[in-house]
């Protein structure tokens, strides 16, 4: 080998990689904000002037604004007075606590199951739990629907195992897939409950027919729903009662639980199964117990409690009425999810900067690979303390922008 010989240019390898996202319109710009503890949606922004300057958020996945929430900040300086800050460890060396064997069992009765598991993340629980499914099940097919998170991807992927991907909450089309694969494999259904971008929602109920049919098992990704939906906050399934007929159910504490962390539930022997082979949970540092123990507070809160379910389903439902009668290009939802479509990287960008600079409004641009090209948008999660005069504020501020930009607004 010619050592002499010129080598690969890492520096512009790694500049024109970044370039590309300039140029396409999509490079991410994050915000530098803090937020005011009890005055949610209110905050306080770093960003390109002098001091921090107030700001609505209003692209939080708080929902219910429980990262606020008494009870869930006094357990949390609670067990960091009692505790201490950090685990200790893996949960199998030191760092399996009393909050987190609490915590298992809340979220299982949650969802009806015999036991559940905690991980360090909704993305993590994804990509360690499907990818060791697929190791456990010899010839395993995952039938996958194509708008499911990056997570739920990336687990499919390093489970090695076929994957048959199905049109969106297409019944007609997961049939048709599941009828020409080999009856005697082994099959599993992932999908979600509620789909983030486009804010609609699974035939769940109908997914899980189908799985009776042709004997498979199904696993529910719920996190944009759990603490949501339901008499408890289980979610679509708990909503719809059919949390008995899936196999596994996923969801995080990080969003409408306020505070951090992704779970599983499901009966005993699949978890001891992911617990005791799932790499991804075996040598990972277990959650803070400050954090679990401020979760384990909302669980329970928001189990009790649909006070701020109800409030968040009537901002969100005020919000897109007022996107429509504006002529704005609201996308159809379903769920506390309000969708507004631009259908351009650039215009996406511009609209999200200008909102901060000029009306202090926080909404990022929803660009690909989170949607696909020519689907960029802004995704709005009004919260039960957004009122109707931010409403009111935000809709006048989009529709001056929407007409300095030349963007069309319905008739």
């Amino acid at each position: 080998m010619d050592s002499s010989a010129p080598g690969p240019d890492y520096g512009r390898a790694f500049a024109q990689a970044i370039d590309r996202l300039h140029a396409e319109g999509r490079y991410r710009v994050f915000i530098d904000i803090l937020r005011n503890k009890g005055a949610f949606p209110n905050a306080r922004c770093f960003a390109g002037h002098n001091g921090p300057k107030p700001i609505t958020v209003w692209c939080s996945n708080d929902y219910l604004a429980m990262g606020q929430h008494p009870k869930v900040i006094a357990a949390m300086e609670e067990a960091l007075h009692d505790v201490g800050a950090g685990s200790g460890g893996t949960r199998n060396i030191g760092g399996n606590t009393h909050y987190h064997v609490d915590l298992e069992a809340e979220l299982a009765d949650l969802h009806g199951k015999e036991a559940a598991l905690l991980f360090t993340s909704g993305y993590v629980s994804n990509e360690a739990t499907l990818g060791t499914l697929g190791k456990i099940l010899p010839g395993l097919i995952i039938f996958s629907d194509e708008l499911n998170h990056a997570s739920m991807i990336a687990g499919i992927r390093n489970s090695g195992c076929e994957k048959r991907i199905f049109r969106h909450n297409d019944l007609a089309h997961l049939e048709a897939l599941l009828a020409e694969a080999d009856p005697a494999a082994p099959k599993l259904i992932a999908f979600e409950s509620v789909y983030s971008m486009e804010g609609d929602v699974a035939p769940i109920a109908e997914i899980c027919d189908l799985a009776d049919r042709f004997n498979a098992l199904t696993y529910l990704d719920e996190v944009h729903a759990v603490g949501m939906y339901g008499v408890r906050g289980g979610g679509i399934s708990d909503r719809d009662a059919v949390a008995n007929r899936l196999t596994i159910i996923e969801g995080t504490l990080g969003k409408a639980f306020g505070v951090m962390g992704g779970y599983i539930a499901a009966d005993r022997v699949i978890v001891d199964v992911i617990r005791s082979y799932a790499p991804g949970f075996i040598f990972t540092t277990s959650l803070s117990p400050v954090l679990v123990a401020g979760a384990l507070a909302s669980v329970r809160h928001l189990k009790a409690s649909s006070e701020e379910r109800e409030g968040q389903q009537a901002a969100a439902a005020m919000l897109k009425r007022l996107f429509r009668e504006a002529g704005l290009p609201v996308m159809d939802s379903t769920t506390h999810i309000v969708p507004l479509m631009v259908g351009d990287p650039v215009k996406a960008k511009r609209i999200s900067d200008v909102l901060l600079a000029e009306y202090g409004v926080y909404v990022q641009p929803i660009n690909f690979p989170t949607v696909p090209r020519g689907t960029e948008r802004l995704r709005f999660t009004p919260g039960p303390a957004h009122d109707e005069a931010m409403m009111r504020e935000l809709t006048a501020a989009l529709v001056e922008i929407w007409d300095r930009l030349s963007l069309k607004l319905a008739a």
